[in-house]
């Protein structure tokens, strides 16, 4: 259970961290943080929980992840459905008390958002859904391919959560616009159950997209990652 547990703690640690950079201090006035800092806000809470509990659990922290170290040979099929439900639940109470914490505020609505990811009309930019579609698939391919290729026994030891998270702090910069940045369902889920109606709508995408991409990233990464002197 200590497995479950930490996939649980690490979850709620990276919505918490990173969405309630996003709902909290993105937009303060004068001192915000904008899009670079909840960028990192969310790649910090990757490194800091992979050196924390990686030792325990793998820190996961998401079914996309999972999936993919399923999909590369990493990961027991049989423990998907545990990780994956300590993840989710995770992700919800880390929701709820970013809500009890951002309500305290005279005039929080969720309706401005709430970090929930979507497309359309709630897209940041005003993305299409393809768009979206296309850059949560690409976006969680290449997060897997770098965690793949970060813990590769043949990488440099000791160094793979500062690639990981950096590697989460990139996806950020380039997808929140479209999406708000997802790249993995227990976080989409933790807000969206809080938003609901059209987030939970839009949930769909943020659970089938990245669940391909993981599978994608750790395809190519069996392909490009496989010993020169392999027959």
């Amino acid at each position: 259970m200590n497995k479950y547990a930490a996939e649980f703690v690490g979850t709620f640690w990276l919505v918490l961290g990173g969405c309630g950079s996003a709902v909290l201090a993105a937009a303060f006035p004068g001192v915000g943080i904008g899009l670079l800092g909840v960028s990192l806000a969310f790649g910090l809470t990757v490194l800091t929980m992979a050196y924390a509990i990686g030792h325990i659990s793998g820190c996961h922290l998401n079914p996309a992840v999972s999936v993919g170290l399923w999909a590369g040979g990493r990961f027991p099929a049989k423990e998907l459905p545990p990780y994956i439900i300590a993840q989710v639940l995770g992700g919800v109470v880390a929701g709820g008390i970013l809500y009890l914490i951002a309500s305290g505020q005279a005039g929080f609505s969720v309706s401005d958002g709430f970090a929930a990811n979507g497309y359309g009309a709630h897209s940041p930019g005003g993305y299409s859904m393809l768009s979206g579609f296309i850059t949560e698939v690409v976006m969680t391919m290449m997060f897997i391919l770098i965690i793949l290729g970060a813990t590769d026994k043949r990488a440099p030891a000791g160094f793979a959560p500062i690639a990981i998270g950096l590697g989460l702090t990139l996806i950020h910069l380039v997808s929140i616009p479209v999406t708000n940045t997802s790249v993995n369902p227990a976080r989409s889920t933790g807000v969206a159950l809080y938003v609901g109606g059209w987030a939970i709508g839009q949930l769909w995408l943020f659970w089938v997209a990245p669940l391909i991409g993981g599978a994608l990233g750790a395809l190519v990464y069996r392909f490009i990652g496989k010993p020169s002197d392999s027959k």
